[in-house]
Formats: C-alpha cells, sequence, structure tokens
C-alpha cells in the first residue's frame, strides 16, 4: 500500500504528469494507491474512487463514474 498527500503540490506540469502516470502504474500492478489531495481535477482524472471526508467523518463513498465535481463539492459541503 503507497499513501501519498498532495504528491504535485509545487511540481511542474510535467513532473505532475510523471507522477500521476507513476502512481496509476502502481495501480495497475495491483498495489493500494491512496492519494490525499486538495486538488479535485487531479483526484477526478486519476481515481477508480472518490471517498470524500468532512471533519473526519466519510460523506460519500464514489466510483470513478459517479465522481464530478458537483458531486464531490456537494458531499464535501454537506
Amino acid at each position: 500500500m503507497l499513501i501519498v498527500d498532495e504528491p504535485t503540490r509545487g511540481i511542474d506540469i510535467a513532473a505532475k504528469a510523471d507522477v500521476h502516470r507513476l502512481l496509476q502504474e502502481l495501480a495497475s500492478r495491483g498495489m493500494a494507491v491512496i492519494v490525499v489531495s486538495s486538488d479535485l481535477p487531479e483526484i477526478l482524472a486519476i481515481s477508480d474512487r472518490v471517498i470524500v471526508m468532512r471533519e473526519g467523518a466519510i460523506t460519500a463513498k464514489l466510483s470513478r463514474q459517479q465522481a464530478t465535481q458537483h458531486v464531490v463539492m456537494e458531499a464535501a459541503a454537506a
């Protein structure tokens, strides 16, 4: 299992794409990868599932198909 927190904060666009590729490659090899990020477009682009938390409580568990910006933001504000 790999847990990364804000893995692309402060890096340039090319490096960001490399990090995304590496995380997706690790996941495709069977590794569990947990990405914690405040960058919603990043989360939506690379995640198979999205768990939304607010004040330490889970407010939504979403599949890739269910996770849209609107749905995630609504769950974060609930």
